[in-house]
């Protein structure tokens, strides 16, 4: 099940392994960043994306020591998560703890342009991941982790002195359902089915200023909607040349919220097809966007996001009522009115320091 790069099938007309020279740590591409690929516009390519954990200073940045100590054989081990752990990359453990692949250029990606990212596939790349939560991070910090503290001066030389609380979380599969097993008690377990998607995308922001990679925005990054499985699309409203696209943070399962901190963090094998929009028509089509829009199968999916909890459910509501006044032609008090009655507004996530509202409407309510 162990997934090393180069090997099984790879789809798509480029790939992009992680490595130090193709990524950033904690932080996300600006519109001075240097593409690491270049593609032509409607390109499919597959990244093989790393998970943060594992690596960081509070796991001791040696994934082979670390994982060794849950019974992790060395060849289950991910030899680019083993190289770009040992490399002389500079990470501050306070800083985003993501691995960031890219940017890619996408040919003829224009500010004023969107960009749709269609979720091919997304394969998982080991049978194993984990689950985290973190001193002053989380849903309820100052409560959580429980019985330990961050002691002052913590470092990677003593990863215990984080005081941070790491749940091993390994995969089985049952009937053709990848499962992730939460262990506890005297051999008992939770068994939750995998849903794995990339909780970070995103095109680079305007600006030559440093952009941390735990805060999501208009640029996408770090949302961690957890809608954005296979078989989705997620639009982007450029706002540099080649828009920059980059993703990351991949996980096999996250509920609602992820108010550990993390979700079911592990490597994905992602096959991503990155379309750039011009034509108004196109764009009509989404509601002229000018936020991070998601679609599947069954939804459309308006996204909202601030600081505060209340605003960020504002905007997805303001969000949702514009989308069906452009697309479908309801009036702005019927589409309260309907998104009263059936919409769901779910919380993607409130650890990252910009919360986020999701809106799901289904398609299937609006006929043919």
């Amino acid at each position: 099940m162990t997934l090393q790069p180069r090997q099984g099938r790879i789809y798509g007309d480029h790939y992009l392994e992680t490595t130090p020279e193709t990524a950033l740590w904690g932080f996300l591409p600006n519109r001075a960043s240097s593409p690491v690929l270049s593609v032509e516009d409607g390109a499919v390519v597959t990244l093989d994306t790393l998970s943060h954990e594992g690596i960081l200073e509070d796991q001791g940045r040696d994934p082979l020591a670390y994982l060794a100590g849950y019974g992790v054989k060395a060849d289950e081990v991910l030899e680019d998560s083993r190289a770009f752990a040992a490399s002389d990359l500079v990470h501050d453990y306070d800083d985003g703890p993501h691995v960031v692949t890219g940017p890619i250029a996408v040919a003829g990606a224009e500010p004023g342009d969107l960009l749709r990212i269609d979720v091919l596939d997304l394969a998982i790349r080991a049978p194993y991941g984990f689950i985290s939560n973190r001193h002053g991070y989380g849903a309820l910090p100052g409560e959580f982790p429980e019985g330990t503290l961050r002691r002052k001066g913590a470092s990677v030389l003593d990863p215990d002195s984080y005081g941070s609380n790491i749940h091993f979380t390994d995969v089985t599969e049952n009937g053709g359902v990848l499962y992730g097993n939460l262990r506890f008690g005297e051999g008992r377990r939770v068994r939750f089915p995998l849903k794995p998607f990339l909780g970070l995308m995103g095109v680079a922001r305007d600006t030559d200023e440093p952009v941390p990679s735990v805060p999501p925005g208009d640029h996408g990054g770090n949302m961690d909607v957890n809608e954005l499985q296979a078989g989705s699309s997620l639009y982007l409203p450029v706002q540099t040349a080649g828009a920059l696209f980059y993703a990351g943070d991949p996980h096999y399962a996250q509920g609602d919220g992820e108010v550990a901190l993390t979700a079911l963090e592990a490597p994905l094998r992602a096959t991503l097809r990155l379309t750039v929009l011009k034509d108004a028509a196109a764009r009509a089509a989404v509601g002229l966007v000018n936020a991070p829009f998601v679609e599947t199968a069954t939804h459309w999916i308006p996204v909202g996001m601030d600081p505060d909890l209340d605003e960020a459910m504002k905007k997805a509501v303001r969000r949702a009522v514009s989308f069906l006044e452009l697309t479908q032609g309801m009036p702005r008090a019927t589409a309260l009115a309907y998104l009263s009655a059936a919409g769901d507004f779910e919380v993607s996530q409130v650890v990252d320091a910009v919360k986020g509202v999701h809106c799901l409407i289904r398609k299937a309510d609006f006929g043919a």
